[in-house]
């Protein structure tokens, strides 16, 4: 796409140089340290009595972990400026990230409120767990600028953004959106449409009720049905999703083989979400969709990248565990 997405934003997402970030709390605050760690300049404001201390606070407990990232020249929580108001805190931005608490009136009206005080042709993002941009611009004047820019916690070291727009929203803005959280190091999915909860949430969500589920029934352990995550499939998760997986569990005949072999088990019961009708529409869609992430890739391409990655994230967690457990030791020895 063009530099400039389109002549109603006011700076290209390569040009931002100043980002304003109203709401200061874990969210908020994530995201101003994810900002201020790519080197851009932040203003940053939330009407908490101690929202300054507490901002700066966190932003000095997640900068050695940027530091181990990797920081962009000129980073520096000295680029970090707190306003007294919010008119005065996106006066001069060239891009706003809202981070306010998960409250539906509260939304609209700091959005609207947003949207009067920033410049012409500056887009807003909201940080949004799961509203609709539709529900939330309703009294926006100009609502085609504002889009969601959903983060997972916390911003400054998860990379996903899930981007899209409400049905004011301009096409323009959630292109410029995604540009710009892309230059600022984010991976970002530009949604199709609008979805309750977004992608990520709605998977996490699943896999959350279904936790629930079996610890309110006694079935298991909340330590158990954590280490069968980050033990199993979670490792596998953190570079293949679970689309790909049920893929290569199809072996050479890939996601077409595991639906037609295993489709019957949709309707075992292993999870209390009831599974759609695998309908041949649905089975075709997901072996097209399977074939395009995997690009071409032979299945021994795919254990092969499979197998290396999960040890790189084995051995890095075994590598981190044991730097862990000698710091403990030497404070443990220090007592």
């Amino acid at each position: 796409m063009p530099e400039q997405s389109s002549p109603a934003a006011r700076t290209a997402p390569s040009d931002v140089r100043t980002v304003a970030c109203i709401g200061a709390g874990v969210i908020g605050g994530g995201w101003v340290a994810h900002f201020l760690a790519r080197g851009y300049d932040v203003v940053a404001w939330d009407p908490a009595p101690d929202a300054e201390e507490r901002l700066r606070a966190l932003v000095d407990a997640a900068w050695p972990a940027l530091e181990r990232l990797g920081l962009a020249e000129g980073a520096s929580t000295d680029r970090l400026r707190v306003a007294a108001t919010l008119a005065e805190a996106v006066a001069g931005a060239d891009f706003v990230q809202e981070s306010a608490p998960e409250r539906l009136d509260l939304k609209r009206d700091l959005l609207a409120e947003i949207d009067e005080a920033a410049p012409a042709g500056v887009v807003v993002g909201s940080s949004t767990s799961g509203y609709s941009m539709t529900d939330m611009q309703v009294k926006a004047a100009r609502p085609e600028r504002l889009v969601v820019g959903h983060p997972f916690n916390p911003p400054y070291l998860v990379p996903l953004v899930e981007v899209v727009g409400g049905e004011s929203t301009g096409d323009w803005a959630v292109s410029w959106a995604a540009e710009f959280y892309r230059a600022a190091g984010k991976e970002v999915i530009e949604m199709d449409r609008e979805l309750p909860g977004f992608i990520g949430n709605r998977i996490q969500e699943a896999a959350w009720r279904e936790a629930l589920h079996m610890v309110a029934n006694g079935e298991a352990t909340v330590e158990q049905i954590d280490r069968s995550m980050t033990a199993g499939m979670g490792l596998r998760w953190a570079f293949f999703g679970p689309c790909l997986t049920f893929h290569l569990a199809g072996g050479e005949g890939g996601m077409a083989h595991m639906l037609d072999h295993f489709g019957p088990s949709l309707k075992s019961p292993w999870t209390r979400l009831e599974a759609p009708e695998l309908t041949r529409e649905l089975r075709d869609a997901m072996v097209a969709g399977t074939d395009e992430v995997v690009a071409g890739r032979s299945t021994a391409e795919l254990i092969e990248q499979r197998d290396r990655r999960m040890i790189a994230v084995m051995r890095a967690l075994a590598e981190v565990e044991a730097e862990e457990a000698a710091q403990a030791a030497r404070e443990g020895g220090r007592g």
